[in-house]
């Protein structure tokens, strides 16, 4: 049996807020990402999802707990070395790319400098890399020399993907990755992560607040409510027969065709849950 791309065990997160007021972003987080799989992390904002994903790759320390990336732990004081061979195993493709990516430069410019990190090739063949990088995220040569203001919202996410598929990990975590893109263009980015999925044995962590998009990417989901995980399970288990109050809520809220909102039904979830 492989080992797990990522095991996380009990962790924990506590953030200091006015006075002495404290908010527990993490409460006792234990899950398990296998080789090849994609786990959907699902909660509103503040459910403590996005502070999950900066600890699993190492921009956030916990409290408490462990996080293991292909059998070896995610240390808290790095050395620089670690922290190399960190950014070999994992990468991250961030909500807005229009911010991570500097609007001065071209395109191009992030993607090499992810090459002259973690690879020995000379510039010319660097710009090759980089011509079959956004090959493979279905960017034309010619977007090379762009600045991310010449492109559209979805073809800066595709550049994002293209960066971090340049360090070769074998995991990447998505942090709301199509959340600021229309309907079309999420669908159109979901079949590109499924597709690299399969042809590179990548393994996904995928948060998001959507679960209309989870069908589309995730084998399991986690659900999360304030710090803490209230369900889990396979995908389609999960979507067809939701057993926690927070759960159906979220479906309840899930765009689809002919949706309309149901908010007598929303604020009696809500009510459900905070009693």
């Amino acid at each position: 049996m492989s080992t797990p791309a990522i095991v996380v065990d009990g962790l924990t997160k506590i953030f200091s807020g006015h006075g002495r007021h404290k908010v527990t972003a993490l409460d006792n987080i234990s899950l398990t990402v296998e080789r090849g799989s994609c786990l959907a992390v699902v909660g509103e904002s503040g459910s403590g999802k996005t502070t999950l994903a900066r600890i699993i790759v190492g921009l956030e320390t916990a409290d408490s707990g462990t996080v293991m990336l292909n059998g070896n732990p995610v240390a808290e004081r790095a050395s620089r070395r670690e922290l190399h061979r960190r950014a070999r195993e994992i990468q991250m493709v961030f909500q807005d790319p229009q911010s991570s990516l500097n609007r001065r430069l071209r395109v191009s410019t992030a993607v090499d400098e992810v090459l002259r990190a973690h690879t020995s090739l000379n510039a010319r063949a660097r710009r090759d890399r980089c011509v079959e990088l956004f090959e493979q995220v279905g960017l034309k040569p010619r977007q090379l020399d762009a600045l991310p203001g010449e492109l559209s919202g979805g073809q800066r996410q595709r550049v994002a993907i293209a960066r971090a598929l340049a360090a070769d990990p074998s995991v990447i975590v998505l942090d709301e990755s199509v959340a600021a893109l229309d309907v079309t263009v999420q669908g159109q980015i979901l079949k590109l992560l499924a597709e690299l999925r399969a042809a590179k044995n990548l393994s996904y962590v995928f948060i998001t607040h959507d679960l209309s998009v989870v069908q589309l990417v995730a084998d399991q989901i986690v659900v999360m409510h304030r710090g803490a995980i209230v369900e889990r399970g396979a995908t389609a288990e999960v979507l067809s027969n939701p057993q926690h109050a927070y759960t159906q809520l979220l479906l309840a809220c899930a765009p689809r065709p002919g949706w309309k909102p149901q908010r007598g039904l929303i604020r009696a979830f809500r009510e459900k849950i905070a009693s």
